[in-house]
């Protein structure tokens, strides 16, 4: 659905539309299907926690936004893509890594990171374009460090996502580019297991060693934790620094606390009012479910565009991202907790928090480019901006 010019954070118009007047209708997608669009708050906090709606990406009713991403479905499932009891097995296999208190532990490396990067910056020319000076290496750096993987080898799993993730990829694009990750994952596990070190693929690869996990299930979880952990990150510290460049109040406010809870608070109205992840989370029924006067039958496709539920009004009454004094929103926004992956929530979380400092340092950051100007993109893994010119 179009955006309305002018408005590159707001859902589009016609799910608002759709909001207020059919919360839940029927939509027709690329292949023709059919699935129902289910677009308020407390419709898809309920769909969320059903154990009658399914996730499988095997099963072929599960609605797909475009050929490539209906192709590397069918080439294996991440468990993203698994009902429990089997999503739940493989999701402890790597939670215990991205805790709150593991992933507090991080944040004198991440803050590192940070304060490297800005310093780079700060030698270099203006303008600096910190969609790749800051925003995609800050979570690179951190998820490659996370995993185990060689930050050297960014370019290839960073064009390769890309290329599979691309609604308008074709399906022997996105295939080619999936194989092509998951072959680099499964030697990753083969050195791993020769020589494993502190890190989750070691883990991972400890899981196929001991026969808990096949080595195909095992890439395609390595797949969804790189290509998860830094392109949705990436997109949330580029979007936050515009959000924040385009509200200067509030933007003066967060540089000037040192109260952790405001920055946490902000973090999480962030998450909520630029929701990264615009494309509608695919599910099936698999029975019937009677849900806000409609009866979605087994078998059929459900759409669940949270971008949509974290701008609800009668959920979330402002026009634009609460002041960062504010609590974080309650009730809580649909952004990783719908997502059913540890790895990127918390990390998201920790990294975007370090915005603040980098937004400290550059106290007169403004951009270097008229807001007209600025290309914005729209893939499988998450909404974002191509490029973001910046000075100071």
């Amino acid at each position: 659905m179009p955006r309305a010019a002018g408005c590159p954070f707001d859902p589009a118009p016609r799910l608002r539309t759709m909001q207020a007047e059919t919360p839940i209708a029927k939509v027709k997608l690329w292949d023709g299907s059919t699935p129902w669009l289910v677009t308020r708050y407390d419709d898809q906090r309920t769909l969320f926690t059903d154990p009658r709606i399914s996730a499988d990406g095997s099963n072929p009713d599960l609605p797909t936004s475009g050929p490539g991403i209906k192709e590397s479905q069918q080439q294996g499932q991440a468990f993203i893509r698994m009902d429990d009891p089997e999503h739940a097995r493989q999701r402890r296999m790597v939670a215990a890594r991205f805790t709150a208190k593991r992933v507090q532990a991080l944040r004198p490396a991440i803050q590192k990171i940070v304060d490297g990067l800005i310093d780079d910056m700060l030698a270099g020319p203006k303008p600096v374009e910190l969609v790749d000076a800051f925003a995609l290496a800050v979570p690179s750096l951190v998820i490659c460090e996370l995993l185990g993987v060689p930050y050297a080898d960014r370019s290839f799993f960073q064009q390769n996502a890309k290329q599979f993730s691309q609604h308008e990829a074709t399906g022997q694009q996105a295939a080619e580019a999936q194989r092509q990750l998951v072959g680099y994952l499964a030697q990753l596990i083969e050195e791993k297991l020769a020589n494993p070190g502190d890190d989750v693929m070691s883990d991972v690869a400890g899981r196929v060693k001991d026969g808990e996990l096949s080595r195909d299930d095992a890439a395609l979880m390595g797949m969804l934790l790189l290509v998860g952990g830094h392109e949705t990150t990436a997109n949330m510290i580029a979007l936050g620094t515009l959000a924040l460049l385009w509200h200067p109040e509030q933007l003066a406010i967060l540089r000037a606390t040192d109260d952790q809870a405001v920055i946490a608070g902000a973090v999480e109205e962030l998450l909520r009012y630029l929701t990264i992840l615009h494309n509608g989370l695919a599910r099936v029924a698999l029975t019937d479910i009677e849900i806000g006067g409609r009866t979605i039958r087994a078998g059929e496709g459900v759409v669940l565009p949270i971008e949509a539920a974290n701008r609800d009004s009668s959920v979330f009454p402002e026009t634009g991202p609460a002041e960062p004094p504010a609590p974080a929103p309650s009730p809580p926004g649909l952004c990783f907790r719908s997502a059913s992956v540890p790895g990127p929530a918390p990390c998201a979380r920790r990294t975007a928090g370090c915005l603040r400092h980098a937004l400290q340092a550059h106290s007169t950051l403004r951009l270097a480019a008229d807001p007209g100007e600025l290309s914005f993109k729209h893939d499988a893994l998450a909404y974002g901006l191509n490029e973001l010119p910046v000075t100071w």
